[in-house]
């Protein structure tokens, strides 16, 4: 859980990251890719070749996980205000409860009082009025939602009985990854918005080995060490995380603290309500 809260606070500092360097400056496509390559490139050093069906399956999370995430995200962009979207993101934690659910072929139970507890609380925290016209970026934002979340439970699903170091599995990862995010860059991106100052080439130097490469790594090894609830829960944590970075290094403005606070408390009862021991059982190796 420490490793989680670790990385949440590392992925809180990249939202003010972007909005303040690269959002309208440099086309997301170039961005995404950009850093998906750069984090790729780290682990490409820790490459081996493995058994055509691993490498696939292994290709395919990171293409869901991030890429497809990523794709369905900033072309939601869109269709919804930046409030709308950060809205629609607080039910990741229903869908991971649900494929954590179907993954281990059980009925739900216990994991969706957490879960709906965290999308509470992140409600509370930051609910807007919404636009007339955004039913099309809502279904995108619930995509990437999905995309991301079923990405997190395959890949703990798949280190019950995968012997592959995390940094072996990752440079298949991010190949898949970089696979669809370049793919979608080479049909979409506006080649006139490219990172030309050194301020935004280290903006996303930063977040390609530090926030995805590492970030993702930690992450996804974290998630193998909790339980199923637990990483739910841990999923809408970035949200408070995210406000109070941008407050405390950016000069943000918090109109309503009593809602921040009330948010707060309904996340950290989600997580005391999921604190039993994990179950699953993840390959001990050091890594």
């Amino acid at each position: 859980m420490t490793l989680l809260w670790g990385i949440t606070i590392l992925w809180a500092f990249s939202f003010s990251l972007i909005g303040a360097y690269l959002s309208g400056q440099v086309d997301d496509y170039i961005a995404v890719t950009s850093r998906m390559l750069l984090a790729l490139i780290i682990f490409l050093p820790f490459w081996r070749p493995i058994a055509w069906r691993k490498a696939l399956v292994m290709m395919a999370t990171g293409a869901i996980e991030i890429g497809l995430t990523y794709l369905f995200l900033y072309h939601s962009y869109h269709y919804l205000s930046v409030p709308e979207l950060l809205l629609f993101t607080i039910f990741t934690p229903i869908y991971v409860s649900l494929f954590a659910d179907l993954f281990a072929r059980r009925w739900p139970k216990q994991l969706w009082a957490p879960a709906i507890l965290a999308v509470a609380g992140a409600a509370m925290i930051r609910w807007t009025d919404l636009s007339e016209n955004y039913w099309k970026g809502f279904a995108l934002i619930q995509a990437a939602n999905a995309c991301f979340a079923f990405g997190q439970v395959w890949y703990r699903h798949q280190s019950q009985h995968n012997p592959l170091p995390h940094r072996t599995r990752f440079a298949w990862f991010f190949m898949g990854a970089t696979l669809i995010t370049g793919s979608a860059m080479l049909a979409l991106a506006d080649w006139h918005k490219l990172p030309v100052t050194p301020l935004q080439q280290g903006v996303l130097l930063w977040l390609g080995v530090v926030t995805s490469g590492l970030g993702y790594l930690g992450w996804s090894y974290g998630s193998t060490k909790v339980n199923a609830q637990q990483l739910a829960v841990m999923n809408n944590m970035l949200i408070p995380a995210g406000i109070l970075v941008n407050v405390v290094f950016w000069q943000g403005q918090i109109h309503d603290w009593p809602r921040l606070a009330l948010g707060c408390v309904c996340m950290l009862l989600a997580l005391w309500l999921c604190r039993q021991p994990t179950t699953t059982t993840a390959p001990q190796r050091t890594k």
